[in-house]
Parts: structure tokens; sequence; C-alpha cells
């Protein structure tokens, strides 16, 4: 397994996010249609709850070393966010990416976003990839419950799970 570090495609889409940023905010100034505006501001601050909050959840419940990087987990986390989406953290990027389009209207921003999307894509395949390196079957169990970054149906089966009494 490959330590963490961050990967060329994290790197481009971090700058095609900035990209993003820049043309919505200071180049096309916002100049859309409000309703699908408000719906953008709506998502960006989802975003923000999965893009912040495994930061502290594995931290607490991932065996985390003192010292050590939120990421450097020791124990497969499978609760709250992560009882939902298994990626929270490239969701809320892929949520980010929209937010921007939603915000901007603007073809240009669209398609970086679309781009963006399509390496985080890429990296969460490498990810699923390393967890099962990790964790082996219990992770592939895990993999079997939660949907890699599909909120909805996340949200679809924590619920059946908790009113099953099951493990979500």
């Amino acid at each position: 397994m490959r330590p963490w570090r961050l990967s060329v495609g994290i790197i481009i889409v971090s700058i095609l996010i900035v990209a993003q940023y820049i043309l919505a905010f200071f180049v096309f100034k916002l100049p859309g249609w409000p309703p699908l505006q408000w719906a953008g501001w709506g998502i960006w601050a989802v975003s923000l709850v999965f893009g912040f909050g495994p930061i502290f959840i594995l931290r607490q419940k991932g065996g985390v070393a003192k010292g050590k990087s939120y990421v450097e987990t020791t124990r497969l986390v499978d609760t709250s966010l992560y009882a939902i989406v298994r990626h929270p953290q490239y969701l809320s990027g892929i949520l980010f990416n929209l937010a921007l389009m939603l915000l901007a209207q603007h073809w240009l921003v669209a398609l970086l976003g679309v781009i963006s999307a399509v390496l985080i894509w890429l990296d969460i395949q490498a990810a699923d990839r390393e967890g099962i390196e990790k964790f082996g079957d219990e992770y592939r169990q895990y993999m079997q419950r939660v949907p890699q970054t599909n909120l909805l149906l996340g949200i679809f089966r924590y619920i059946q799970a908790k009113r099953s009494n099951k493990k979500p």
C-alpha cells in the first residue's frame, strides 16, 4: 500500500477548483440565475460538512497515533459520515465543484468542474483499492453496505439499517 500522499490527480483537482473559484467570483462575478445560485450556496454548505467533518471523525475514531495525520488511521471507521458515504472528503470535492458550477453558471466553470469531478472519481477508485489492501474483508463488507459517494443512497441505506437495528 502506498503511504498517504498528494496524488497528481488531487493536485490537478485543487488547481481546477481554484481556477473555478477565481472565474466564478472575480471574472464572471456570479451573473447567473438566483435560484440556481441559492442551490449552489446550499451545496457549498453541505460540502463544508463533508470536507471538514472527517478531520475530526478520523482523529477521534480511526486510531490515529499522536502527532500523525488524520488520514493515517489504524481502524476502519464506518460511523457518522462514514456510515453514509465511504469517501466524504471526495464527495465534498465533487459537491464543491457542483456548487461553483451553479454559482457561476458559465460553460468554462462547468467544464473545469466536470474534469475535476472525473479526476476525483479516479482517485476514489484508488482509495477503495487501498482500503481493501489495508483492511481486507472488513473493507469489502463495508463497501457492500455503504456507497462510495452517493449521498442519497447512503442516507436511504443508513435510515433502513437504523430501522432494522443493523449496522449502517
